[in-house]
């Protein structure tokens, strides 16, 4: 069977279709928009503007699986649904609008899913931390023999911080000190201190990005999936420096995460440095085959 499936989340809308039978899966295509949802939201509302957005991507993805002739479509969204208070009104407009239904994960089904798709679709090891920054909130779940032993989702990622602090398309010094002080707050808050996971599986554009732009600077395979804690660190105090030379990396390397990936990076290495992170791995597989796995497929864990 095939079946389409959207994620509407802070920065991006991905569309990704797949081919599946039984208990395996094959992607067939992906597609992404920079929708910045993010930036449509003011204290706590979606606006119009922004929901409409939503709805002109969604019938651009609905029309494009009209084409192939797939009848089946799956719509979630993340953060951008999820932390406002016109969530109802924003879903009512869409399925007005498309005719489209939209399923508004929980951060807790957030990270639940994007460890089921890390971890059965994508091979993660079979202990560690799962990190998913995304760009209106962050999931983190660690996990020992395939099970989940503590998890959190946190209100922050890499656009909102962007939108919340940045006011050029880079940092300041200052910037990044409000933006450490954020991210600090809120691991502190969700109580990872003390958790311990030398391995960090990552799933997101930001962690995608980021070993991009590793493998660039380091002259790395450009496949690389890996990246060790250290050299994570170096690679934000050279791009933190903001001058001409990094935007041209950059541009060169995840021209779409220009002014996001640093609060991304922020995120990142406050994670690593809190859970004691020794290398960090990128995952093909994240929430969206996650929840192709649980929704449409019926697969709930490693088990079945």
């Amino acid at each position: 069977m095939k079946c389409g499936i959207v994620d509407v989340g802070s920065n991006t809308m991905r569309l990704s279709i797949y081919h599946w039978e039984g208990r395996r899966f094959k992607l067939l295509m992906n597609k992404k928009e920079m929708a910045g949802l993010a930036g449509y939201i003011k204290e706590g509302v979606l606006s119009d503007s922004g929901i409409l957005v939503a709805c002109r991507v969604l019938a651009g993805y609905k029309a494009l699986l009209d084409n192939f002739d797939i009848k089946e479509l799956h719509v979630f969204g993340t953060a951008p649904l999820r932390n406002i208070v016109n969530t109802e009104e924003a879903l009512d407009t869409i399925r007005a609008v498309t005719g489209v239904g939209v399923e508004v994960l929980s951060g807790a089904d957030e990270a639940a899913l994007s460890f089921l798709g890390a971890t059965v679709g994508g091979g993660a090891p079979a202990a560690g931390l799962l990190a998913d920054i995304g760009g209106g909130s962050t999931e983190l779940v660690a996990y020992e023999n395939c099970a989940i032993t503590s998890g959190c989702s946190l209100p922050m990622g890499s656009l909102s911080l962007f939108t919340d602090y940045v006011s050029g398309l880079f940092p300041t010094r200052e910037e990044r000190r409000a933006l450490r002080n954020r991210v600090e707050s809120e691991l502190e808050r969700a109580r990872t201190a003390g958790v311990h996971c030398a391995h960090l599986t990552g799933v997101g554009g930001t962690i995608r990005a980021a070993a991009k732009l590793y493998n660039a600077c380091s002259g790395a395979d450009p496949a690389n999936r890996v990246i060790p804690a250290e050299e994570l660190r170096s690679l934000y105090k050279e791009l933190k420096k903001g001058d001409q030379g990094t935007l041209r990396q950059i541009l060169r390397t995840a021209p779409d995460r220009v002014h996001t990936i640093l609060p991304g990076l922020v995120i990142l290495n406050a994670v690593v440095k809190s859970y004691g992170v020794e290398t960090i791995s990128v995952s093909a597989c994240g929430v969206r085959e996650g929840y192709l796995l649980q929704r449409v497929m019926g697969v709930e864990n490693h088990d079945e």
